[in-house]
């Protein structure tokens, strides 16, 4: 039996670039006509539906069973050879936020598709069978909350939350999903059973600057930041601009723009070091050039891999703001629109990931995430892990977003085969068990990169 090293690399099953060019530019021709530059394909709409429409589709084409779940998840399905067994899934999302680039999420659906082809071109069995996932609105610009599909599969989002997130037209998600074919008193039937997954990759773009700088081609994720995203509105008095002096204000965008600031000083504090928090939104009223602002709504995303100091950050802020409002004779009230933990991902499977790239010859490096993703969620229900490949100049949710194709045909290419290494590692044999995965997340082989520093990404920063 051959040792494969990094000096002696096993074949990769070749992803075709082309290919992975012509998926993401089908994908992106999918967008909102007149919505400007980039990509708007926002969550339940019908523009998001045909794009789920075009991976099943492809699935199908490679003999694959598809089906969309309660929730708008696509998932196709190719069939192990050892029946009974879990599956081993990967895949990512198909929505964006506003103006968008291309790459964010349909790169992990594109690599998707194409480890299916491979597989299919080559002819490969396995044991388990493979998933392959196509998540629904996993960007929070529309409704506020992110990875509402890979939520509702992990259990965290139910009937009755989808109530209470609505859009800046007044549409709830229940109301969204009803009107996409997706009654939401039946999402509790897409929810995902631990005994069905064995284990689940996901491929996406960095969003971050590390990987490119350090021209690493491949990220192996180790834990991914919590979200906590506020509504402020702040309630003044609308009055002529002309009419009113200074001292008799109770200007409530004057007090918006100091909380903007608020916000941004609070992250820069050496207490909050690792954390960043943005204000992506500010909505003003009446909206006149002649009228000093009665009223100013502030959507507030805070980011941090460490939950204490994630929840700490947001509740300063909040006390701070309330202060400095009462100081300018206008009131605050907040409201919490979404709360998430950060996450570990299994060191064991992280491992095994990493092992995948030493044999392919692979350069890689461990480092945490700054977005939130739906491998965040269902790794709820199953061991997840996160590939990252590069972006270039860390630029993302935007039309300058970009990857290069040979990045992301070797991130297919350590995808595919490290899902079979999954394969190998935990289907049953009887010649010689090794007993299940290590649980300990701590356990790591040498790497071939150090660890980068936590809060080293850039957010996925999606609002409401």
């Amino acid at each position: 039996m051959n040792t494969l090293t990094p000096q002696h690399p096993r074949a990769r099953l070749g992803a075709d670039e082309i290919r992975l060019s012509q998926s993401l530019e089908t994908f992106a021709a999918l967008s909102e006509p007149g919505s400007g530059p980039g990509v708007t394909r926002l969550a339940y709409t019908q523009l998001e539906r045909r794009a789920h429409a075009v991976f099943a589709a492809e699935m199908r084409l490679l003999g694959l069973t598809v089906h969309t779940d309660a929730a708008g998840n696509t998932i196709a399905e190719r069939a192990g050879n050892v029946p009974g067994l879990p599956a081993i899934g990967t895949g990512s999302h198909l929505d964006s936020v506003p103006n968008a680039g291309a790459y964010d999420g349909i790169a992990g659906v594109a690599a998707a598709m194409e480890t299916a082809r491979l597989y299919h071109t080559h002819d490969i069995t396995h044991a388990h069978p493979m998933r392959f996932v196509a998540f629904a609105a996993e960007e929070g610009a529309r409704f506020g909350q992110a990875c509402t599909g890979s939520r509702i599969v992990a259990g965290l989002t139910g009937t009755d939350d989808l109530a209470t997130k609505h859009d800046a037209h007044g549409t709830t998600l229940a109301q969204a999903l009803r009107s996409m074919g997706f009654p939401p008193e039946d999402v509790s039937q897409a929810r995902w059973q631990p005994e069905d997954w064995a284990a689940f990759l996901e491929l996406h773009i960095e969003q971050g600057s590390v990987l490119a700088s350090s021209s690493t081609p491949i990220g192996v994720v180790d834990l991914i930041s919590g979200s906590t995203r506020i509504l402020l509105e702040v309630s003044g008095r609308a009055s002529h601009t002309g009419g009113t002096p200074m001292h008799q204000r109770a200007d409530a965008m004057a007090a918006a723009a100091e909380i903007i600031l608020l916000v941004e000083s609070v992250a820069n504090d050496s207490r909050h070091r690792g954390t960043r928090a943005t204000v992506g939104r500010l909505e003003t009223a009446p909206g006149s050039i002649t009228t000093i602002a009665g009223r100013a709504a502030l959507y507030v995303d805070v980011r941090d891999v460490d939950s204490d100091r994630q929840r700490l950050a947001a509740a300063e802020i909040v006390a701070r703001a309330r202060s400095l409002c009462a100081r300018r004779g206008v009131t605050l009230t907040a409201h919490t629109l979404a709360d998430a933990s950060p996450v570990i991902l299994p060191g064991w499977l992280r491992e095994s990931v990493a092992d995948t790239c030493r044999r392919l010859g692979v350069d890689y490096r461990v480092l945490p995430s700054g977005a939130s993703h739906d491998a965040q969620m269902v790794n709820h229900v199953v061991p997840t892990g996160m590939v990252f490949v590069p972006s270039r100049d860390g630029i993302s949710h935007s039309p300058a977003e970009w990857t290069a194709a040979s990045e992301l045909a070797l991130g297919t290419d350590v995808l595919a085969d490290a899902l079979l290494a999954l394969d190998r590692l935990l289907a049953p044999d009887t010649r010689h068990d090794p007993g299940p995965p290590p649980a300990d997340a701590t356990t790591a082989t040498p790497r071939t990169k150090d660890t980068a520093a936590p809060g080293s990404t850039d957010g996925e920063g999606a609002t409401p």
